[in-house]
């Protein structure tokens, strides 16, 4: 039945490299029964056909001095728009993957297989390598490509075809984005395969590493000026006890003021000395 009808479509794309938009350019296609036949680019600024029928219509665009203007402004009112709201709600973001790893037996004579499968990450950039007691290791090594999921994420499954030997350590360590993921096996036996941890280390950004050192650089500076302001404050009210009315004077005033002396330790209240907490964070 579909053989009776004739598919066309219209796409427009904004095609970009960066963040900065200044290589933008708008491209507007023609497509009859899925072949490109019609195209204009701003970064051309006129129509190109690649069919008969496109280099027809081509010819006859490219002749309207309104309709090239028009087509060059949808940089501007449609590109830059839609880029922005794709930026802030998309593209700028990132989702950690999920590792999983299994191992398989190869064949009779030892040979296992391990497995490292991983989900749900975007964007698609990604490097998944293996490290064999902490060198790493580029033979036996097979990797599929980047799988879309049809929803944004993506997967992707790297093997390992090796000989197991007792107490070796065997990990999948995955980079993405501004996460590193390992996840370390301990070949037990010749057979046997258990995984230890998943941990997962945080890249910084430059930017934080910035802040949080010039942050730190003023915490110090402001700490040392309060020590000499206490210290110079200290000095300036110690008791002279050279004088020899001082205490006259003193046991006067405690008079005047009580009844009954009160001893010195009753009326100096204490500091609450405080304590800084420390607190180690692991993440797993």
């Amino acid at each position: 039945l579909m053989s009776n009808f004739v598919i066309f479509s219209m796409v427009d794309r904004c095609v970009f490299n960066s963040s900065e938009l200044q290589d933008m350019q708008y491209v507007f296609s023609f497509f009859l029964k899925k072949l490109e036949i019609l195209r204009f680019s701003s970064s051309r600024g006129k129509f190109v056909g690649f069919s008969e029928f496109g280099v027809k219509n081509a010819e006859r665009f490219n002749k309207d001095p309104a309709e090239l203007a028009d087509m060059q402004l949808r940089k501007e009112t449609f590109c830059k728009p839609n880029i922005d709201i794709f930026y802030s709600n998309a593209l700028s973001k990132s989702v950690a993957p999920y590792v999983r790893i299994h191992s398989e037996t190869r064949d009779s004579g030892g040979r296992r297989l391990l497995v490292c499968s991983v989900y749900d990450f975007y964007p698609e950039d990604i490097q998944v390598g293996w490290l064999r007691d902490g060198q790493e290791v580029t033979e036996d090594v097979t990797s599929t490509e980047r799988m879309a999921n049809a929803d944004w994420y993506y997967q992707i499954h790297s093997h390992l075809e090796y000989t197991p030997r007792s107490g070796e350590k065997i990990s999948c360590v995955v980079h993405h984005a501004n996460t590193c993921l390992s996840l370390t096996c301990l070949s037990l036996t010749c057979l046997s395969l258990t995984c230890l941890s998943l941990t997962r280390l945080s890249v910084p950004h430059p930017n934080k590493i910035i802040i949080g050192a010039s942050g730190l650089t003023l915490g110090l500076v402001l700490s040392l000026a309060g020590f000499i302001y206490y210290k110079r404050k200290a000095q300036g009210q110690r008791p002279d006890q050279t004088g020899p009315d001082r205490s006259e004077t003193g046991s006067n005033r405690s008079e005047t003021g009580s009844n009954r002396s009160t001893p010195v330790r009753d009326r100096v209240k204490p500091r609450l000395d405080r304590s800084t907490k420390c607190c180690r964070i692991s993440f797993l």
